[in-house]
């Protein structure tokens, strides 16, 4: 308001002192007088102002015309001029907004409408940078991968957008299933931008599908310098591929660099289960049955699993059932109460034919925590004490229709997998595999392998002395559990019952 009003009493005061002006020049006396071909012309000092105004009015205007004229012989000789810069600017405008519809029109899913904005734009711009991505996305979202292809390797040749294409590229090698060349393209790809966190993920999965873990290892280290990994998500992780370097180290053409892996995946992760297991037989391998014992114990604090029971048992293979029951003391002291510690010691005491102290470590964990495994092992109790064959095969009717208890299954899609390892057969997810009840428990089969029943022996032989419990024959017996084989000696597990 102030403002305006200011700008009103500006005006004012200019018009006043200019008619304040006119009205003193028409009082002065004299003037200008100018003689032309003969003619004088007497001018007045009022008149002689004006003409004057009029004099440099008129030069300005043929300096404006003279400049108009040669930017015009300068626009038609093609130089840069007012005219083609303005010409330029307008292409330029029409060239953005083109462009800008494009992005649109990608955005919206009308891939031919954003092909022929981007056409429009590449015309208009001469920017290839800018309008040969939108000219490949939209080919892709028609269909038509060859144009999009042949752009993408011409945004290879600028050394501004050689990222976008060699990414591009990646990812049609993905969609057509070429793994092996798309691996190579995200290693350049990563080589040009090394924080990329798109290409560290898409580089990662590639590499442990294709079982390149030491380039996995690389990479890692890579998204950890990035900061896209906590510290102790990646020690996990890449003790899960110093792991995977390490497989096979049961094999008798094992090398010393792959027990070392597995020391080191053990190292880097005290509690993965598979680590600790693999590690412990490296020592054993090496001799050092007190190195293995630490690891197992360690790793059993942390969580009792049956392939740590079954490295333990490992430790000293030739020895007899009660010394095994003893020596793994050193396990079963800890945790008590778990579950597995207590299926353990089940097995254990069934071997050396201790039926009632097998009763004992299972206490209520068939009626609580009642699996295939614990039904198993209670026939064969009942067996070893001299329960009746409708007893037996009750519980083995049970152990038939009994879910098989925690397994390792992946996180990410729920698939249950038959042992560990680095990447989900199922989804092809990295380190998603856990030890865990499954969420739809898989139910075991009277036709599975890993569910044979107990053999109740030669039933007529039974039913003709139904009072006395004969010995069974070795040929009777299978092995009572799954587990059971690795815990204690094939020739120990299959006794009779």
């Amino acid at each position: 308001m102030l403002w305006s009003l200011f700008k009103i009493l500006v005006f004012v005061a200019i018009i006043g002192l200019l008619a304040l002006g006119g009205h003193f020049l028409m009082q002065t006396s004299g003037g200008v007088q100018i003689t032309v071909a003969g003619t004088e012309f007497t001018l007045g000092p009022l008149q002689s102002v004006i003409a004057l105004a009029v004099l440099v009015f008129a030069v300005w205007l043929f300096f404006k015309l003279l400049s108009l004229l040669i930017a015009t012989l300068k626009f038609l000789n093609g130089d840069e001029t007012a005219l083609s810069r303005y010409f330029d600017r307008n292409r330029q405008q029409k060239g953005y907004q083109a462009l800008a519809d494009g992005l649109l029109a990608l955005a919206s899913g009308e891939g031919r409408v954003a092909m022929t904005k981007a056409s429009k734009a590449e015309k208009l711009l001469n920017k290839p940078e800018l309008t040969d991505l939108l000219v490949a996305q939209a080919a892709e979202m028609t269909g038509d991968t060859k144009k999009a292809s042949d752009t993408y390797k011409k945004l290879v040749t600028n050394s501004a957008t050689r990222f976008v294409g060699v990414r591009g590229i990646m990812k049609q090698k993905l969609a057509e299933g070429d793994d092996e060349t798309a691996r190579k393209l995200a290693e350049k790809a990563l080589a040009i931008k090394p924080r990329h966190e798109e290409t560290q993920d898409v580089l990662l999965n590639l590499q442990t599908k294709a079982q390149d873990w030491a380039g996995a290892r690389s990479t890692l280290t890579a998204k950890l310098k990035a900061g896209y990994l906590p510290r102790d998500v990646f020690k996990r992780r890449d003790a899960v591929l110093a792991l995977s370097e390490a497989k096979g180290i049961l094999d008798e053409g094992a090398t010393v660099e792959q027990q070392e892996r597995a020391i080191e995946a053990n190292r880097l992760s005290p509690d993965l289960v598979p680590a600790a297991a693999m590690s412990a037989r490296a020592y054993i391998a090496k001799g050092k049955p007190r190195a293995a014992t630490k690891i197992l114990k360690k790793a059993w604090e942390a969580q009792p699993h049956p392939d740590l029971a079954h490295a333990f048992a490992d430790i000293v293979p030739d020895e007899t059932p009660d010394q095994r029951i003893k020596r793994f003391t050193a396990l079963t002291r800890i945790h008590p109460e778990n579950m597995e510690t207590r299926l353990i010691l089940a097995e254990l005491n069934i071997v050396a034919e201790d039926f009632p102290e097998a009763r004992r470590a299972l206490g209520d964990v068939v009626e609580t925590q009642g699996d295939a495994r614990a039904y198993t092992l209670m026939a064969a109790v009942e067996r070893g004490e001299g329960a009746s064959d409708a007893i037996v095969q009750g519980w083995l009717a049970k152990a038939l229709n009994a879910p098989r208890g925690p397994q390792w299954v992946c996180t990410n899609c729920h698939d249950i997998q038959p042992e560990w390892g680095p990447v989900c057969q199922n989804c092809g997810s990295f380190d998603t595999l856990s030890w865990q009840t499954p969420r739809t428990p898989e139910i075991a089969s009277a036709t599975g392998v890993h569910m044979l029943p107990l053999i109740v022996g030669a039933l007529e032989d039974q039913s003709e002395e139904p009072e006395v419990m004969e010995p069974a024959d070795e040929d009777d017996v299978v092995e009572v559990t799954p587990e059971s084989a690795e815990v204690a000696d094939e020739g120990e597990v299959q006794k009779q019952a």
